[in-house]
């Protein structure tokens, strides 16, 4: 027996247009790389991103075609991002910050039609046109006075756009249509496209609005400062929508100072990004002796958060730090370290290990550990396993059949991740699979070393490798770049750290560096440290 409800598609047009109908006088603020704020509504979006699908209508793109974006937070980004997916097209979101050759094997693998970019990428736009013959027509995020020049055909967003009426039927279709394409960062072998349906992101959107986890409301003010060609943004470019909250776009500026000037100027009262930018804010905040007026929360993701973060926001500054975890493959939300009723009642030192923690699985997700023969490990917060994962918005494989079959038996997808999960329900990553290291049959966590190193109050970024050993196989190094100013020795380090890790952990040599290289995403790039350390030798190893 069928139950008697409509059935109405979940498409993320529907989204918008609940924002533009019930929410249509809400702000939505952008800044530009010059520093200059414009203002729009939810409304007005709408009514543009309308124009962008009659726009991509007429310059020939249909259904299951991909247009690709590349550029930053914005109000004409959003409109393109709802204008192309309203109409069943499937937005392609490229990162910038890649190498060229990775945008073009990238570009070329999805087979973008039509690019939409930030105008001050016009010279990486005229080098990837060479590489990339699939894109017919170039347009970028601009008015007709800030069109760069170009040796290449380019229009101005908003002439573009202007022709057309801002009516144009969104929606009418299967709700499993594909939706959005980001590709992963491919630190291992080329990247890979995971596909979104409209289903997957709307279901995305309903899961991550839950209190439990980021919990946005019609009285948010939310500064998005994880970027749109991120992973879909974390899902908040769909969930801020859904429920009217003020939608602050930083685009490029990302230093301490233009961060916190946008948050006390518009009222932000939430936040999302990774470590690093959080890293550079409360550096800001030291230095200058300012402090929030209006923040209430933030979300750290992207790579696991020290605790040092945590308690200068919280007893510093009286912020929340809520930490999150997904990848690209998982929408990506998939858990949040917000506390159960048990875990409230702690008192603070009980409740802070649990901060630390990934966090709990949103509700319609499945998560299992498994060892390297696929066998099921107890959820004990001791035993370390390959993290799995399953549910209505985790990958089932990769665009154009990359990668082969990435499910197992039972429907889990290998997250790469090597976790533990405990008693109530906590999960935590030790490592990634390709970055754990293995030292005596032993697995020692590269990132709770890191984490510690953070807490020293001359370390700006810290980073731990494994490095060959003949005896125990591996043993880590620790890379640290310090804080302007600051002073430290590798003795100061090794002091630090004991005491806090077991004595079989403590790195075998600590390596100062003027800058620890980042990725494209604002994560620690170790497959660079890696490749900087080339034909290093541990102190002493022979002799170990």
């Amino acid at each position: 027996m069928l139950g008697l409800m409509q059935a109405v598609p979940l498409t993320v047009d529907r989204i918008f247009d609940h924002a533009a109908t019930w929410h249509g006088s809400r702000e939505v603020v952008s800044r530009d790389a010059d520093g200059l704020v414009t203002r729009a509504t939810y409304a007005g979006i709408h009514a543009d991103a309308k124009r962008v699908s009659n726009a991509l209508a007429a310059a020939g793109i249909r259904p299951g075609d991909r247009v690709a974006t590349m550029g930053w937070n914005s109000a004409r980004h959003l409109a393109a991002w709802y204008g192309t997916s309203g109409m069943g097209a499937v937005l392609h979101t490229l990162n910038p910050r890649l190498f060229l050759e990775q945008i073009a094997y990238i570009a070329n693998h999805a087979g973008d039609r039509l690019l939409i970019a930030d105008p001050g990428l016009a010279d990486l736009v005229g080098e990837l046109l060479a590489l990339v013959p699939s894109i017919e027509r170039v347009v970028f995020f601009c008015d007709g006075a800030s069109l760069p020049e170009t040796a290449y055909p380019a229009l101005a967003f908003d002439d573009w756009i202007a022709p057309f009426p801002a009516e144009h039927a969104w929606g009418q279709f299967d709700e499993n249509t594909a939706c959005g394409l980001c590709y992963t960062s491919g630190t291992t072998g080329n990247p890979k496209g995971v596909l979104y349906s409209h289903r997957s992101n709307y279901i995305h959107a309903l899961m991550t609005l839950q209190r439990d986890a980021l919990g946005l409301s019609a009285r948010d003010t939310v500064l998005l400062v994880v970027p749109m060609y991120h992973a879909n943004a974390w899902g908040v470019v769909f969930s801020a929508p859904a429920v009217g909250a003020k939608l602050v776009l930083p685009g490029q500026r990302m230093d301490g100072e233009s961060i916190y000037n946008l948050i006390e100027s518009e009222g932000v009262t939430y936040s999302a990004a990774v470590p690093t930018v959080w890293q550079m804010l409360l550096q800001y905040l030291e230095e200058s002796g300012k402090r929030f007026t209006t923040l209430e929360r933030v979300t750290i993701g992207g790579s696991a958060c020290p605790e040092s973060i945590v308690r200068k926001f919280r007893d510093t500054y009286g912020v929340d730090v809520i930490q999150g975890w997904g990848m690209t493959e998982t929408s990506p939300l998939g858990t949040v370290s917000v506390p159960n009723a048990a875990v409230a009642a702690m008192n603070d030192a009980e409740q802070m290990a649990y901060k630390l923690k990934q966090g709990r699985l949103l509700c319609g997700l499945e998560m299992k550990l498994v060892d390297d023969a696929g066998q099921r490990l107890p959820h004990d917060g001791k035993t370390p396993g390959r993290l799995m994962i399953k549910g209505p918005t985790i990958a089932a494989g990769y665009f154009g059949g990359e990668g082969g079959e990435v499910l197992d038996e039972q429907g889990f997808f290998d997250t790469g991740d090597v976790s533990t999960i405990d008693a109530q329900g906590y999960m935590q990553i030790t490592d990634r699979a390709k970055d754990v290291i293995k030292s005596g049959g032993e697995w020692i966590s590269s990132i709770e070393i890191e984490n510690i190193a953070l807490g020293h109050p001359a370390v700006a970024q810290a980073a731990v490798i494994g490095v060959a050993h003949p005896k125990w196989d591996e043993r880590p190094v620790l890379i640290c770049q310090l804080k302007p100013g600051a002073a430290a020795t590798a003795a100061d380090l090794i002091a630090w750290l004991d005491g806090r890790i077991s004595r079989w952990w403590m790195p075998d040599d600590v390596l100062f560096v003027d800058e620890v290289p980042l990725g494209p995403t604002g994560k620690i790039d170790k497959k660079a440290i890696r490749a900087r350390l080339t034909g290093y030798i541990l102190p002493f190893a022979a002799d170990n």
